[in-house]
């Protein structure tokens, strides 16, 4: 999926014309192909049927945010046996059928959103020219589908918050391969322990000190081995350190 261009994907859309505002910069684009193929029964076509316009967000330029005003077609299906006579061309790669920004911005709120959360992520991409709430990138988190990941030789467990103080969650990642395995709707041993059980060829765990995810391990795979992690040991250090000074500091 090409981002480093001024169109969503060069080889399908041709630019008409670029205008711009003190806000904005809108591109109005077409598609280029002469023909397509009806989503339904995957036989192409050529004969029109009408024209019509998408407004879609892109991504930003240096902060300015994109419009995409995108003419697109719709066709007469050939195909007697298909139920669908009429059908609007597809574009994929480009911008998801009914979806209102294109494919390559929602790839950023993917990283974003999965990188840094729901507000952390709302302000980054403010700064970035793209404005969108916290809430909206943690239902971006929860739309996707993660299903289908293969088991993980090395797992890594942790908690998250949907909604800071109210609402908890458990993200799950392939230490071996960086990938985000799956993420659970709550922090709870019983929810932990189901998915454990159905990914049993689990070697290695690494996990808080928390006891609900202990717990869970040693139910459903008792024969993976558990370590702690890197970022909470070094906290907890940091946390002794820190009781071993306040106590020191009323002899000084």
């Amino acid at each position: 999926m090409p981002s480093h261009t001024i169109l969503p994907d060069p080889q399908k859309l041709k630019l008409i014309c670029l205008t711009t505002d003190a806000q904005r910069i809108t591109l109005t684009a077409s598609t280029i192909s002469s023909e397509t193929a009806c989503p339904l029964c995957n036989k192409s076509s050529g004969r029109l049927h009408s024209r019509y316009v998408r407004t879609l967000s892109d991504l930003p330029w240096q902060g300015i945010c994109v419009r995409v005003h995108l003419r697109v077609r719709r066709f007469f299906c050939d195909e007697p046996s298909c139920e669908r006579a009429i059908f609007a061309e597809r574009l994929p790669g480009v911008v998801a059928h009914y979806a209102r920004r294109t494919s390559r911005l929602d790839g950023l709120f993917t990283h974003t959103s999965f990188a840094l959360g729901g507000e952390a992520g709302a302000r980054l991409l403010h700064e970035l020219g793209v404005t969108i709430s916290g809430d909206t990138l943690l239902g971006h988190i929860r739309s996707l589908n993660l299903k289908g990941a293969a088991t993980p030789r090395v797992l890594s467990v942790d908690d998250f918050s949907f909604r800071r103080g109210r609402s908890w969650g458990t993200i799950l990642v392939d230490l071996e391969h960086h990938t985000l395995v799956d993420i659970l709707p709550d922090r709870s041993s019983e929810t932990f322990a189901a998915w454990l059980a159905q990914h049993s060829d689990i070697e290695v765990v690494s996990r808080d000190r928390s006891g609900e995810y202990a717990d869970a391990i040693n139910r459903a795979v008792p024969g993976a081995i558990q370590v702690a992690d890197r970022f909470h040991l070094l906290k907890n250090l940091g946390d002794v350190v820190l009781r071993v000074f306040q106590r020191r500091s009323e002899f000084l």
